[in-house]
């Protein structure tokens, strides 16, 4: 009887025991660790069963990247706004255009048709964007919807390659660099051997350039912070060379519909320019000066672009 008895209280302080575990664990809120890269993230459940986040920086990953001298982004992506300086000499095709049989004696200098036809004076101009006298070419015809002149970027990789304590860098990078040009006049590219702008008298609702280039940047960067980059001032510059891939004209009208058309549009086949970037932490700044014009001959614009960088990864 009496061994019944103990094995009867033996049972229930088992039972009472195990309770108080489950009791116990289901209590305690489980936490899930998440790493992506120098990212640590913890999950867990507060009092109410609901999930929290904490976010914090693994430091010994940064500390082990400054172990390598050589760093890869992959996918950089850019996205800003394009426009240009222009330099044109739209007195001198005024001129031209005016006093057509006296255009060799402009502004004191005495040309030709053949040498002076093919690069950025003002027969060239003339030739390149042709007006009638009463009605001469003005900037304002090239004028850009700045605000939907987008300027689009994928730097298909981006690397850093250490120069000095990992402060100094050199910064280069390999993608395609795609502007579209937005004009707020009705101007139309005709394609072929010349080609030439006129005025249209179709009053369009989209009438843009495209150009597509693929591009090599070569940067001096500096980094303020290499151990803790979510705290750093970073600011990189250098020059950018790019060679045209393709470009496009679209139009769209209600008398012609959408209208596409495929040609070089006399753009230049290379551009050369100045490339920056200004950042801290994550957040980054670009700026693209280009040193060649944008087209070939006739039309001497300079083009430029600024927008915001988004890190790849």
């Amino acid at each position: 009887m009496k061994h019944r008895i103990l094995l009867i209280l033996l049972l229930v302080l088992c039972g009472e025991w195990v309770s108080a575990q489950k009791t116990e664990t289901k209590d305690t809120p489980s936490t899930d660790t998440i790493q992506i890269k120098g990212l640590i993230i913890l999950k867990s459940r507060n009092e109410k069963g609901r999930n929290s986040y904490k976010f914090y920086r693994d430091t010994a990953y940064a500390r082990n990247k400054l172990k390598r001298n050589l760093h890869t982004k992959w996918f950089v992506f850019d996205i800003g706004f394009n426009n240009y300086i222009d330099k044109s000499d739209y007195g001198g095709a005024s001129f031209i255009n005016y006093y057509p049989n006296n255009y060799m004696y402009y502004n004191g200098a005495q040309g030709s048709v053949v040498n002076r036809a093919y690069d950025y004076s003002p027969a060239a101009l003339a030739n390149f964007a042709p007006r009638e006298a009463s009605n001469p070419l003005t900037p304002s015809e090239f004028k850009l919807i700045t605000g939907k002149s987008i300027n689009f970027n994928i730097w298909l990789f981006q690397q850093r390659l250490n120069i000095t304590k990992h402060k100094l860098n050199l910064l280069y990078a390999l993608g395609l660099e795609m502007n579209n040009y937005r004009y707020a006049r009705s101007i139309t590219y005709l394609p072929g051997y010349p080609t030439q702008i006129i005025r249209d008298t179709v009053e369009f609702s989209k009438n843009k350039l495209f150009a597509e280039y693929i591009s090599i940047p070569l940067m001096l960067n500096f980094n303020s912070n290499p151990a803790r980059p979510g705290r750093a001032f970073q600011a990189s510059f250098g020059v950018s060379g790019g060679y045209l891939l393709k470009s496009r004209t679209k139009q769209i009208s209600e008398e012609r519909g959408k209208v596409r058309k495929t040609d070089d549009f006399n753009l230049n086949k290379w551009r050369f320019g100045l490339t920056s970037e200004l950042g801290y932490g994550p957040v980054k700044l670009y700026g693209n000066f280009a040193l060649t014009p944008l087209h070939d001959y006739g039309l001497q614009q300079y083009p430029f672009s600024i927008g915001l960088r988004l890190n790849g990864f």
